[in-house]
């Protein structure tokens, strides 16, 4: 059980004085940075399967 203190007592040792937290302002850009990146590809991905649907339809439709 002491390895088990030792690992907490030390977790918390660095989490509260080694750990650079970020400000709110960071946190927040990096929110918007990720949330316009999700939203690019997610646009991305959805051309690539209107496309990618649009070409099988073609494709269907020749073997008709």
């Amino acid at each position: 059980m002491s390895k088990l203190g030792t690992y907490i007592v030390e977790s918390k040792n660095e989490l509260f004085n080694k750990v650079s937290w970020p400000t709110w302002s960071e946190l927040q850009s990096s929110a918007i940075v990720v949330m316009v990146s999700s939203i690019m590809i997610a646009l991305v991905v959805f051309g690539m399967d209107f496309v990618f649907e649009l070409l099988i339809k073609q494709a269907y439709d020749l073997l008709k």
